[in-house]
């Protein structure tokens, strides 16, 4: 799962510090020629393309270093200009923005994770590219979470690189065992309980379903869906305010924690952190699990025959978290017609269809989601079609209130899991609004 990774909090910290001193530094000495950096955005790209032959440096993150990798070799065997990539560890990378970024040092185009792109654009590390993106002829079928997360004041900083979205996996194999149809999952959240409960009967070693109980960013992943099928929110659109507190919340946390206490749930799924939690669905012993749509290949390489479906709520609907990277063009670039021509091709019929779907990778185009390798596998199909119900949660302060270990989201989901969910709810919501307001 690209977007939850653990990070540091230090990493954060750092990132903040950092990221300051840049501002500070530009805001005192920039001019109207180079477009400034603070506030919501940096420099203004200019308008148009240009394949001239230049040399385009990028940076990612470990996480998507393949689906990076195969656009920026397309590119570069179709085109004048060449991009040069560099990959970065994962814990690694923010630390690499934030010092980059202090020296101004950053490439002319870098990736990050779809959570932080927030809070870059309101430090103002990538250029306005609102123009360019608004002329493309497909703008309105361009991922919107994605293209969400990296707006500010009606202007658009980033564009959607690598998405994942989290699914629900099924194990075909122990449903036709349990006597359920291998081919149809759980349309609600009840639904999906019963059916782990008749997987589980089955005993042995084989559980019900798994999931990150000790793990911020895989409870976000793939508990949140189910609130947004069922018309919840777990904050409001500014990211300041948590409403976990509610009858929705409430609901989709009841149903995990009853398969928790009675058994059907691994019960490894308490200390469940995130590093073993793809392991837990290839050992081909859990019926069904929610997770990201990521694991598709990797489950199937272990042999396993998976089915995939759209995340229910308690009452029916679906919905996902659009997870992933956005990719944006530094406001220090020195080449921004030329890394635009770059970043506006990755999102093209021929990159999203002959690249990215080939791969078996989600596409950014909603407008795409039948394309023909899609069409030949009906687990993508799903995954491309429910990204267009998906949402990617906006929030200055998102590591620290939801993925940091030491998180307020983390005691309150353990709390709600494992323990008296009302109060546990209850007392995290008021944690995490506070949180979400310390910047």
């Amino acid at each position: 799962m690209r977007t939850h990774l653990r990070r540091p909090r230090r990493a954060v910290l750092t990132a903040a510090v950092a990221i300051t001193a840049l501002v500070l530094a530009t805001s005192c000495g920039s001019s109207k020629s180079s477009g400034g950096s603070g506030g919501s955005g940096g420099t203004t790209a200019p308008a148009g393309s240009a394949d001239d032959g230049t040399t385009i440096t990028m940076w990612t993150r470990a996480g998507t270093q393949s689906q990076t990798q195969a656009l920026v070799d397309a590119y570069n065997a179709s085109h004048k200009n060449q991009v040069k990539l560099t990959v970065y560890p994962n814990e690694q990378y923010p630390d690499k923005i934030a010092t980059s970024a202090g020296a101004k040092a950053l490439p002319d185009v870098f990736t990050s994770d779809v959570v932080f792109a927030p809070n870059y654009v309101s430090q103002g590390l990538w250029a306005d590219i609102s123009a360019d993106f608004n002329a493309l002829p497909f703008k309105d079928a361009v991922a919107p979470s994605h293209v969400k997360a990296g707006t500010a004041d009606g202007k658009i900083y980033a564009v959607p690189h690598a998405l994942d979205l989290s699914v629900m996996f099924y194990n075909k194999s122990l449903y036709s065992k349990a006597g359920l149809d291998p081919n149809k999952g759980p349309t609600t959240l009840p639904e999906f309980a019963t059916q782990a409960r008749a997987v589980a009967k089955l005993g042995g070693d084989t559980k019900g379903t798994y999931f990150g109980g000790n793990c911020g960013g895989c409870v976000e992943f793939t508990f949140w869906p189910s609130v947004w099928a069922d018309g919840g929110a777990v904050m409001d659109d500014a990211g300041t305010k948590s409403s976990i507190d509610s009858s929705q919340v409430q609901a989709v946390f009841k149903v995990y924690h009853d398969l928790y206490a009675d058994g059907t749930a691994d019960q490894a799924s308490k200390q469940e952190n995130g590093t073993t939690w793809l392991g837990a669905l290839e050992t081909g012993k859990v019926g069904i699990a929610p997770g990201p749509s990521s694991w598709l290949s990797l489950i199937r390489a272990k042999g396993i025959d998976v089915g995939v479906a759209p995340i229910p709520g308690v009452n029916g609907g679906s919905s996902t978290f659009v997870g992933g990277d956005v990719a944006g063009i530094a406001s220090t670039t020195s080449h921004a017609k030329q890394a635009w021509d770059f970043l506006s091709w990755t999102l093209g019929d021929k990159a999203q269809v002959d690249v990215v779907a080939k791969q078996g990778q989600i596409i950014a185009r909603t407008d795409l989601a039948n394309n023909q390798y899609a069409a030949a596998d009906p687990a993508v199909l799903t995954i491309n079609q429910v990204m267009a119900k998906g949402k990617t949660p906006y929030a200055l302060n998102f590591n620290a209130t939801y993925n940091d270990p030491q998180s307020p989201w983390t005691a309150a989901l353990r709390g709600a899991l494992f323990g008296d969910a009302a109060s546990a709810l209850a007392t995290g919501q008021d944690a995490i609004t506070k949180s979400l307001n310390q910047h």
